[in-house]
């Protein structure tokens, strides 16, 4: 009788528990994938105190070759994860690649802000919501990103077929990205011989890089734009929306004033800095790094830089969701990174996200109010579950949200156990297509393939 109401006792309570247990395993699955040379920061060996000193150090800005985690990184943004902006070596590769993106990216701020209104407006008209609907808001804002970064790079409005394209391979990636689902290349090609058709017929505006082939070019639009842009935007808004979700405060204050730009600003700062769009950054030491206060940390060393773990430090009330706190502290002397470190290869696009974030978010308040009764996670595996009340509706939505307060919990305990399942096995595939390794066998740390000179190194017999 005892088993069999600690069994009980035990099922009932795994919603609670099993989760979080799941995610914290995952987290140090992957910081320990590259064995002995891993060293998570902030850790027992780099705390918080020197987090940034190490994270700023020129030795500190290896990408991918030499790291176990490179491999299961390339396999998540494959096609084409050795010219992607993030995971290329410092060189002139990188230097023509991140000119590109900074051209790309530096829109004037009031025709970033005019254009995400216009894509937003757009898609939200086309989309089959009801005065009160239940919606997954990741769903939600995915073709929001594909429309504004398409007509960034083309110059012309995103037609129905090209955003299914983009939509459909950005979901895929992060699915993957989530473990919450297996990698399925063909709709990642579709992107990709959709682009190099563009590029073939001249239909591309943007000067790339000409060091990248063509089918290079595609590969850095596809993942720079189409994939990691169209996520992390998606990602972010999820984020915001599902704070104002959850406090009916917030939201009603930036209802009232929509245009208090300042106060909107703290709650995007304030969510940024709750739900860390990364989580692990992971860096090769290209030599010792000595600090002061650190052990020496070797050549040849891993570093994984964790986002929550640093900016969930420094703060007296971290856990509390507060965007005041903002009103008189600044992101210099903070634990805040949301956009990297400026001296190790920060988010290119940390200036434009901001513009356009706030953009979406009043249109998206201007339609609707948002309520959610979902956990909020930094990883959001369940894409944002949120009702919608079109304005200025005022139903009652009490039983929605009791019934998504259960299901919630409900598909956690399962979608983690699925996380563990599918998240183990990409790592097994990953090590063994080894991709990033694969890669360095035949190609220096500028792409370019190695030409010994001898026959049985080229292959010759």
């Amino acid at each position: 009788m005892r088993r069999l109401v600690a069994a009980g006792v035990v099922l009932v309570s795994l919603p609670y528990w099993l989760p979080k247990a799941v995610v914290a395993l995952r987290m140090r699955i992957f910081a320990r994938i590259n064995g002995e040379e891993a060293i998570e920061v902030p850790g027992p060996r780099v705390d918080s105190a020197h987090f940034k000193q190490v994270y700023a150090h020129p030795a500190a800005r290896g990408r991918s070759k030499g790291a176990a985690l490179s491999d299961l990184f390339w396999y998540w943004l494959a096609p084409g994860p050795h010219v992607h902006q993030e995971h290329l070596e410092d060189g002139d590769r990188y230097e023509s690649v991140a000119r590109t993106t900074r051209r790309i990216l530096s829109i004037p701020s009031p025709a970033a802000e005019s254009l995400t209104t216009q894509c937003a407006g757009r898609v939200l008209d086309e989309q089959p919501v009801r005065d009160v609907d239940t919606v997954r808001l990741r769903d939600l804002m995915m073709p929001i990103w594909a429309e504004f970064y398409y007509e960034l790079i083309f110059a012309e409005r995103c037609p129905a077929a090209a955003r299914r394209l983009i939509v459909d391979n950005a979901n895929d990636v992060v699915t993957a990205l989530k473990c919450c689902g297996l990698r399925h290349m063909r709709k990642r090609r579709r992107l990709t011989r959709y682009l190099i058709d563009r590029l073939t017929s001249g239909e591309v505006p943007q000067d790339l890089p000409a060091s990248l082939t063509l089918e290079e070019q595609a590969y850095y639009l596809q993942g720079t734009y189409f994939n990691t842009a169209v996520v992390q935007m998606s990602e972010a808004m999820t984020h915001v929306l599902l704070v104002l979700a959850q406090h009916k405060d917030i939201q009603d204050r930036l209802v009232a004033d929509p245009s208090d730009d300042r106060y909107l600003d703290r709650v995007i700062d304030e969510t940024l800095r709750a739900y860390p769009l990364f989580g692990v950054a992971h860096r090769i030491t290209s030599a010792e790094i000595a600090i002061d206060g650190v052990a020496p940390i070797p050549a040849g060393s891993v570093l994984c830089f964790s986002y929550p773990g640093y900016q969930s430090s420094g703060f007296s009330n971290g856990d509390e969701f507060d965007p005041d706190r903002w009103e008189a502290l600044s992101a210099k002397d903070a634990s805040y990174i949301p956009f990297g470190i400026a001296a190790n290869r920060p988010c290119p696009a940390w200036r434009l996200s901001p513009i356009t974030m706030r953009a979406a978010t009043r249109e998206i308040l201007a339609r609707y109010a948002l309520y959610s009764s979902a956990s909020h996670t930094r990883s959001i595996p369940h894409r944002g579950p949120c009702v919608l009340v079109r304005r200025p509706g005022h139903q009652s939505v009490a039983a929605r949200l009791a019934a998504m307060r259960v299901r919630d919990r409900i598909d956690d305990m399962w979608r983690s156990i699925v996380q563990l399942v599918l998240g183990t096995y990409m790592v097994a595939d990953a090590r063994r297509l080894g991709l990033a390794e694969r890669y360095f066998r035949t190609h220096d740390l500028q792409g370019r393939p190695h030409s010994t000179g001898c026959p049985m190194e080229n292959g010759a017999r």
